[in-house]
């Protein structure tokens, strides 16, 4: 399963916050949904799945997605029972040379696995797709990556 933020919403004391959801299945199978978390707890907003959930499956999607994606974002209700709060801390990425590296094996990884590269790296690093397009840049330019297009 993973998880990443969309956005968030602070009211008062409270938050609410939208986060993308995709569970995969072993036999090629996925699940796109996005979530609402709340202090009310979690809800589905849109839901899309390859192939088509049934109504029973539908219906127990957020029973599926509610402890992992609590747990995978770190959602607790704030001490004074006073909303909800999700950390965005980002994982340490090292600098330089070695972050180009990195960025170029979770590149190539997701690539030979048929996924999504810049997703992967998005994972990763946790940074907007924005920044790790620039990322993958700076590992090509390195040498790491090969180069997207012939040069003229």
């Amino acid at each position: 399963m993973s998880v990443w933020p969309a956005w968030e919403v602070r009211d008062g004391a409270g938050a609410t916050a939208w986060l993308g959801v995709r569970l995969e299945f072993g036999d090629g199978a996925h699940v796109d949904a996005l979530a609402v978390v709340s202090e009310e707890g979690v809800s589905i907003e849109d839901v899309r799945a390859r192939p088509a959930l049934s109504l029973d499956d539908l219906a127990a999607l957020a029973d599926w997605i509610e402890d992992p994606l609590s747990k995978a974002c770190a959602i607790a209700a704030e001490p004074d029972g006073g909303g909800v709060r999700a950390s965005r801390a980002r994982p340490a990425w090292p600098p330089g040379v070695e972050g180009q590296w990195l960025v170029a094996q979770e590149y190539r990884t997701a690539q030979e696995q048929g996924g999504d590269p810049v997703l992967a790296v998005m994972r990763a690093t946790g940074h907007s797709r924005r920044r790790s397009l620039r990322l993958i840049g700076q590992a090509r330019d390195a040498g790491f990556l090969t180069p997207r297009r012939a040069r003229r």
